[in-house]
C-alpha cells in the first residue's frame, strides 16, 4: 500500500472513563466510516484529571481500563488500526505508584500490537504562571518504540517528547516512515510552538507526523490547544484543524513521499562525529 487514508481524532477529554468512551465513539466510528484503515487519538485519551486524589482513585491497569476495553472491540468491529494516543494507567513497576501515561497501538483484530511510555515528562514553569509536573504522577518510560505496521514502519512519541529531536531522528534512522505525536499542549506553548515544531520534526526526519490533540476546555479546569494536523516528509501541513473543538481530520498518506524527501535531503546518512568546546 502506498497510499495510506488515516483519521486524527480531536477530543476534549471528560474526567473519567465512562465519560470518555461516550465522547470518543462516534468520532472513532465517524473516523472509520469516512474511509480511514488507521485511527490516532490524543494525549490521555481515557481521562484528564488534575486532582491527585481524584486521579489515583480512577487509575487502572492497562488491560481493566475502561477506554482501552472499548478501543480494542472498536478496532476489531470496524476492522481498523486505532491507536490511543495515550492513556493513563498503572505502570505495573514496583515500588513506584506513579501511572505511566502509555500509547497503546490496537490491530485490525482488536489486539495490543505495541505500548510506548512516554519518555519526556512535562516538568514546566511557564511564564504565564502554570506550574505543571508531571513527574510527580507519572512514571518516564525508558524505551523508544518502532512498530511494523502493514502499510508502514510506525514511530511512537507523546506530546513533551516533541521537544526532543534526537528521538525523532533515531525513529527515523531506523526506518520510521510515520511518527505519530498524540498530545494535550498548553495553551501558551502551544500558540508559541506547537506547528513549528511539528513542520521541524517532519523536515529532519523525512517522516509524515500525525500529531492528534485535545483541545478546549476540560472538566478539571485545564485548557488546552487543539489544531491537530497532518504534515507530510517536506514540513508541508497536509491536513489541518483550526480550532478547539472535538472533531475528526481526514488525510491520505502517499508513502512514496517519504522516500522522495529522504533521497532529496539526504541529512540522516550525514551524521559525523564532532568535538564539544571546552
Amino acid at each position: 500500500m502506498t497510499a495510506l487514508p488515516v483519521a486524527l481524532i480531536q477530543t476534549r477529554t471528560p474526567a473519567t472513563q465512562a465519560a470518555s468512551v461516550g465522547h470518543l465513539e462516534p468520532l472513532v466510528r465517524e473516523a472509520a466510516s469516512g474511509g480511514a484503515k488507521f485511527i490516532v487519538t490524543p494525549e490521555a485519551s481515557n481521562f484528564l484529571q488534575k486532582d491527585r486524589a481524584a486521579r489515583e482513585d480512577r487509575l487502572a491497569d492497562q488491560d481493566a481500563d475502561g477506554l482501552v476495553t472499548a478501543a480494542r472491540g472498536w478496532a476489531q468491529e470496524l476492522c481498523v488500526w486505532l491507536l490511543v494516543g495515550s492513556a493513563i494507567v498503572r505502570s505495573g513497576q514496583e515500588g513506584d505508584d506513579r501511572a505511566a501515561n502509555r500509547s497503546i497501538l490496537i490491530d485490525d483484530g482488536g489486539r495490543i500490537a505495541a505500548t510506548y511510555d512516554k519518555l519526556h515528562v512535562y516538568d514546566v514553569d511557564l511564564p504565564t504562571g502554570e506550574r505543571w509536573r508531571e513527574s510527580a504522577a507519572v512514571r518516564p518510560g525508558d524505551a523508544a518504540t518502532l512498530v511494523d505496521a502493514p502499510w508502514a514502519r510506525l514511530g511512537l512519541t507523546v506530546c513533551y517528547d516533541l521537544r526532543f529531536p534526537q528521538l525523532f531522528r533515531a525513529l527515523a534512522k531506523a526506518g520510521a516512515q510515520i511518527i505519530t505525536v498524540p498530545s494535550a499542549f498548553t495553551v501558551p506553548t502551544g500558540q508559541a510552538h506547537w506547528e513549528v515544531l511539528l513542520r521541524a520534526r517532519a523536515i529532519e526526519t523525512g517522516c509524515f507526523i500525525l500529531a492528534a490533540a485535545q483541545g478546549g476546555r476540560h472538566k478539571d479546569g485545564r485548557e488546552t490547544w487543539g489544531r491537530s494536523m497532518v504534515i507530510d516528509p517536506w514540513g508541508e501541513v497536509i491536513a489541518r484543524l483550526d480550532n478547539d473543538e472535538p472533531g475528526v481530520l481526514f488525510a491520505e498518506l502517499d508513502l512514496s513521499a517519504v522516500e522522495r524527501a529522504r533521497q532529496a535531503v539526504p541529512q540522516l546518512t550525514h551524521d559525523r562525529d564532532f568535538t564539544l568546546p571546552a
